[in-house]
C-alpha cells in the first residue's frame, strides 16, 4: 500500500489557517515535505505524480517541494511515518487508527482515495460454505485488513473467530501455502487473491464487496505539520485529483499511464486495470467527499475501530473502544473527544470539488 504530501503561503490566509487551528501554539512552517507510499493499486498513482512532474507543478504552484518516496514494506513505512520520519504516507483507515492515532500521533486523513471492492477475499479449497469452516485453519496476515475481512465473513453467518483458528502468515508466503495440500483457506488481497483463486479447487468465498467502505485506502498527513502549512495540502490534494483526471479517461494518456502503473506494480495494463475493478474509486473530489461524508463510513469506521479494540489494536492504555477520538465529517465524533488522534477533515477535497486549488 502506499502515500503522499502538501502545504499553503498566503500570508493572510495561513495567519487565519493558524488562528483556527489546534496546533497553532507549535506553529512550524516548511518548505520541503516528505511522504512515504508502498505498492498497492490504490496508491500507484502517487509514482505517476512524481514520475510525471505533476507533484513538482503543484508544488511549484505553492512555493514547496514534496519528496515521494517509494518503501518496499508496508507496514514499516507506517511506522516511519509513525516516528515523524515522514510528512504523510499511504494507509487504509484500520492502520491509520491503529498504528499512528493509536500511538499519540495526531493524524489527517488528506485524501480517501477509495475502497475496497472485491479486492480482498476469503478463498477456500473445494467448498464455498463459510459454515464448514468451523474447526479449520485460515491463514492470513494478522491484524491486517485481512484479518477483520475474517471476522466479518464469519459474522454473517453467525459465526466468530473462536470458531476457526487463525495462522499468521506472511503475505509472501501466501500463495505459495495455498498450493500445499494441507492449507485449505487463505484471506488475502490483490494481485495475491487473484493468483489463489485462479488454483484448481479455489472458491472466493467472499469478499469486500460485501463490506462496501469498511476497508478504505488513505493518503494520511501530520495533522500538526498540515495546520502550519496549509500549502502543503493544497499541493498533495491537486496533484492527486489531476492524475485522477489522467487514470480515469479513455484516451491515449489514460492507458499509458495505466500501463506504466500496470508496469511497476509487476502486471501489465490489464492487469492494473482489473485491480481497479475491485476497488471503489473516486475519480473526483465530490466522489470522495460524498462518500466520506456518509452514513454509510461512519459505520463502517465504527466497526473497523470495534476490531482494533477487540484485537488490542488501540495501545495497552485503551480501556474502552472510545479511547481514541476519530473525527468524522459533519462534525460527527466516534471516541473521546479528548484524544482526538485521527480526523477525516474535508476541507481540501471540497477546496478541489469546488475549483479553489
Amino acid at each position: 500500500m502506499q502515500a503522499n504530501t502538501f502545504k499553503r503561503a498566503l500570508c493572510a490566509g495561513a495567519v487565519i489557517f493558524a488562528a483556527l487551528s489546534p496546533f497553532a501554539a507549535q506553529a512550524e512552517e516548511k518548505k520541503t515535505f516528505d511522504i512515504a507510499w508502498t505498492i498497492y493499486a490504490g496508491w500507484m498513482p502517487w509514482q505517476y505524480a512524481d514520475e510525471s512532474g505533476i507533484m513538482k507543478k503543484w508544488a511549484d504552484k505553492y512555493g514547496i517541494e514534496v519528496n515521494i518516496t517509494q518503501i518496499n514494506d508496508y507496514v514499516e513505512s507506517i511506522n516511519q511515518y509513525t516516528a515523524g520520519q515522514f510528512d504523510g504516507v499511504v494507509a487504509t483507515s484500520m492502520d491509520a487508527l491503529s498504528i499512528p492515532a493509536a500511538g499519540g500521533v495526531d493524524t489527517t486523513a488528506l485524501i480517501v482515495g477509495d475502497y475496497s471492492n472485491g479486492n480482498d477475499g476469503l478463498v477456500m479449497k473445494d467448498s464455498a460454505d463459510l459454515k464448514s469452516l468451523e474447526g479449520q485453519q485460515i491463514h492470513l496476515v494478522e491484524l491486517s485488513v485481512s484479518h477483520y475481512l475474517l471476522a466479518q465473513a464469519l459474522d454473517s453467518v453467525g459465526m466468530s473467530e473462536r470458531d476457526v483458528q487463525v495462522v499468521n502468515t506472511s503475505d509472501a508466503d501466501l500463495v505459495a501455502a495455498f498450493s500445499t495440500d494441507d492449507v485449505r483457506n487463505v484471506v488475502t488481497w490483490n494481485p495475491l487473491l487473484n493468483e489463489v483463486a485462479a488454483m484448481p479447487g479455489a472458491h472466493k468465498a467472499f469478499d469486500s464487496s460485501q463490506i462496501p467502505g469498511h476497508i478504505k485506502d488513505l493518503t494520511i498527513v501530520n495533522s500538526e505539520t498540515l495546520a502550519d502549512n496549509p500549502n502543503f495540502g493544497k499541493a498533495l490534494v491537486g496533484a492527486w485529483y489531476e492524475v485522477m483526471g489522467i487514470l480515469e479517461s479513455d484516451t491515449e494518456e489514460g492507458a499509458k499511464a495505466r500501463a506504466a502503473l500496470g508496469q511497476a506494480s509487476g502486471t501489465d495494463q490489464a492487469g492494473y486495470e482489473s485491480q481497479l475493478k475491485g476497488m471503489k474509486m473516486f475519480w473526483k473530489p465530490a466522489d470522495s467527499l460524498a462518500f466520506i461524508e456518509s452514513d454509510e463510513a461512519y459505520q463502517a469506521m465504527d466497526s473497523v475501530r470495534q476490531f482494533s479494540f477487540d484485537h488490542g489494536l488501540l495501545g495497552d492504555g485503551a480501556d474502552s473502544v472510545d479511547f481514541v477520538g476519530i473525527a468524522m465529517p459533519g462534525d460527527k465524533l466516534l471516541g473521546s473527544d479528548a484524544n482526538v488522534k485521527l480526523r477525516f477533515d474535508t476541507t481540501y477535497m471540497q477546496m478541489a470539488a469546488d475549483g479553489k486549488l
